[in-house]
């Protein structure tokens, strides 16, 4: 497995040694010991989620709060996705920044998120299957978001607005400079 951190301190890209031959494949895409290892700090997931969007759909941006804060660790099983990661932490020198990956079955990449951001993604192709792990369970009272076309943060989402499906709720969720930190 290839880790690599990227300009964000604690995000990581990671790319699996993958076993190729007549047959198919093999991957291991999750070992405790070699990714805690890797990444330099000790993750115990409780939580799997997976979801299912068409091309568009924009899930964004998402964070915990307080004690209630998750790391992720995330994978596409199939289609391509625009994996979107932004630094909330107060005291981070990339406070307010944010890195754009493309994640998919092809490439077979994840990416680990941690406590201290906000995340989201937007489906590239006809549809896609998105996974991850998370450090924390969910907790209502302890979401947060910040409306996908922030200003502040200017994501390019590959794709024209008014081709983005958004639900209702993000589509009302507040600014970066207005959000719940």
């Amino acid at each position: 497995m290839i880790v690599k951190e990227t300009k964000l301190s604690g995000c990581f890209v990671i790319e699996p040694t993958i076993f190729s031959d007549e047959r198919g494949y093999f991957m291991e895409t999750f070992n405790a010991l070699r990714f805690n290892s890797a990444i330099g700090v000790e993750v115990n997931f409780v939580q799997d989620n997976q979801s299912y969007s068409k091309k568009g759909v924009t899930r964004a941006l998402h964070y915990q709060v307080g004690d209630h804060a998750q790391a992720k660790l995330v994978r596409v099983l199939s289609g391509l996705v625009l994996d979107i990661a932004v630094d909330l932490r107060k005291n981070s020198p990339t406070y307010k920044e944010h890195i754009a990956i493309e994640l998919s079955a092809e490439n077979k990449k994840q990416m680990f998120i941690p406590k201290g951001f906000a995340h989201g993604f937007v489906v590239l192709s006809d549809s896609a299957e998105f996974f991850y792990k998370c450090d924390n369970y969910y907790n209502k009272e302890s979401e947060g978001g910040i409306i996908f076309n922030d200003p502040t943060l200017n994501i390019d989402w590959q794709l024209p607005h008014e081709e983005l499906i958004v639900s209702e709720k993000d589509q009302v969720l507040p600014t970066l400079d207005h959000a719940r930190l």
